[in-house]
């Protein structure tokens, strides 16, 4: 009976970590969101209303195909890397270090989406074109579908069921 208590006892501790690790990581990609969004609002209000005008100076057509190229270009980095720092998941057998591989590229990968967002912000802003309207949205499913879930990490690093448990239990509120 003492043995059974012990072993309630362990996990909880464990998990209090795993929890940790996944509300941080939780917030962290909310407070993103919740910055760029306002952001990219407004300046897309504004270029809509056609009405207001901020005297910006008028940028070579050439910084705009850079600001598209970047977008497009970051958009397809964040994905490959993204995966690419995945997979350094199946290097080890803890579990709390494969949940810290993979909140640490999912932070880089919400970085660069915060980054892609913001460019295309500025790109609506200074040159109204829809391209910037299509980038961000491109940007914003990745920033809908990579949110970490628990099914999303259970399959992304192949967990087997106690563990995919384990993570569950993290990711439910205190």
């Amino acid at each position: 009976m003492n043995n059974s208590a012990n072993l309630t006892q362990t996990p909880i501790v464990d998990i209090r970590e795993f929890r940790k690790v996944y509300k941080n990581l939780d917030r962290f990609i909310m407070i993103l969101l919740v910055l760029v969004l306002p952001v990219f609002g407004m300046v897309y209000l504004y270029q809509s209303s056609g009405e207001l005008t901020w005297n910006l100076p008028e940028l070579p057509l050439l910084v705009g195909q850079i600001l598209t190229g970047l977008g497009v270009g970051l958009v397809l980095v964040q994905h490959i890397l993204f995966r690419k720092r995945v997979k350094l998941v199946f290097q080890t057998d803890e579990l709390l270090a494969k949940l810290k591989i993979y909140a640490n590229a999912t932070r880089e990968r919400y970085l660069i989406l915060f980054l892609v967002a913001l460019l295309c912000s500025a790109g609506l802003l200074f040159f109204g074109s829809a391209i910037y309207n299509v980038i961000f949205a491109t940007a914003l499913f990745f920033f809908s579908v990579g949110k970490p879930t628990p099914d999303r990490i259970k399959s992304l690093m192949k967990l087997n069921k106690e563990d995919a448990e384990v993570i569950r239990l993290a990711s439910r509120p205190d």
